[in-house]
C-alpha cells in the first residue's frame, strides 16, 4: 500500500515537473532564450539531419553551460516535440521558468496571502497581442496571466518577439479550461471582472478589496457569453470621439498600470 502511494506521489511530481516546462522552437528564438541569464534549460532537442552552422554551435555551447541534457532525434520525432515542423528549424528546447506553472499551484501558494491581480485571456488569438499583454503584465502590477491551452494564441517565436523576451520572466498560469479555472478562483474568494463597453462602472472607479481577475476577450467578439455570465463585476473604459473599443493589449496595459 505504501509502495503504491509512493509510486503515485512520484508520478504526480514528475508529471507536474514536465507540465511546468515551456517548449520553444526556432534557432534565433532559442539562442536569445539561452543568452538570457534568467532562463534555465532542461533539454535541448536537435534534429540529426541538421547541417553544421555557427548558430547551432553557439546554441549547443550555451545549453551545455546551463547544464542541459542534449538529445538528437530523427526529424519526425523532433516535429512531435516542437509541434511545428515547418518552423522549428531542427531545434527545440524545454525551458524551466520560475513564472510558468499550473494555475492550481498559484492558488495554493496564494490562498492566505495578499489580494492578487490577474489577467485571464478568453480567446486572444493574435500572437502580437499576446506578446504585448505579457510585456505589460510583466512590467506592471499584475501577479499572473491565466492562459488556457485552447482558444488562445500559444507561446511561439512571434509571441516571444512581441513580448521583448519578458515571456521568460512573466508569471504565466496555465489551465486547460478557462471557465473551470475561473470557477476555482471564485470558490477561493476572487472577483471575476469582465471588460464591457456597456458596463456602467468605470475602471478608474473600481477598487476591489479582494483578489481580482480581469478577463480580456477575443479581438473581435470580446468576452464569450459563458465567461461573461460567471463574472461578478462588469466594468468599462470610457471612450471619447466615437471610439467604440481599444486594442486588447492596450486594455491590458491600462489595467496593469491602474
Amino acid at each position: 500500500m505504501n509502495k503504491t502511494r509512493e509510486d503515485s506521489s512520484e508520478y504526480l511530481e514528475k508529471k507536474r515537473f514536465f507540465d511546468s516546462l515551456m517548449t520553444i522552437y526556432g534557432r534565433k528564438t532559442i539562442l536569445e532564450a539561452l543568452q538570457d541569464s534568467s532562463t534555465a534549460v532542461y533539454r535541448l532537442h536537435l534534429a540529426k539531419s541538421n547541417k553544421a552552422a555557427s548558430i547551432l554551435d553557439e546554441i549547443i555551447m550555451l545549453a551545455k553551460n546551463k547544464g542541459a541534457e542534449i538529445i538528437f532525434h530523427d526529424r519526425q520525432a523532433l516535429s512531435r516535440i516542437s509541434k511545428n515542423a515547418s518552423q522549428d528549424q531542427g531545434v527545440a528546447a524545454d525551458l524551466q521558468l520560475r513564472g510558468y506553472r499550473l494555475y492550481d499551484e498559484f492558488l495554493r501558494s496564494n490562498h492566505s496571502q495578499k489580494n492578487y491581480t490577474l489577467l485571464a485571456l478568453d480567446g486572444v488569438q493574435n500572437p502580437q497581442n499576446l506578446g504585448m499583454i505579457i510585456r505589460s503584465a510583466c512590467a506592471g502590477n499584475i501577479d499572473g496571466i491565466l492562459l488556457p491551452q485552447k482558444g488562445n494564441a500559444q507561446i511561439d517565436p512571434l509571441v516571444i518577439k512581441a513580448s521583448a523576451g519578458t515571456v521568460f520572466r512573466a508569471p504565466l498560469l496555465r489551465c486547460k479550461d478557462l471557465e473551470h479555472a475561473l470557477l476555482d478562483f471564485k470558490k477561493h474568494g476572487a472577483l471575476i471582472c469582465a471588460l464591457s463597453s456597456h458596463a456602467k462602472k468605470e475602471l478608474k472607479q473600481f477598487s476591489p478589496n479582494a483578489p481580482c481577475i480581469y478577463v480580456l476577450g477575443n479581438e473581435s467578439e470580446g468576452v464569450s457569453s459563458e465567461i461573461f455570465n460567471l463574472c461578478n463585476e462588469k466594468i468599462c473604459i470610457p471612450m471619447n470621439n466615437g471610439v467604440e473599443s481599444l486594442n486588447v493589449a492596450v486594455t491590458a496595459a491600462l489595467i496593469a498600470f491602474k
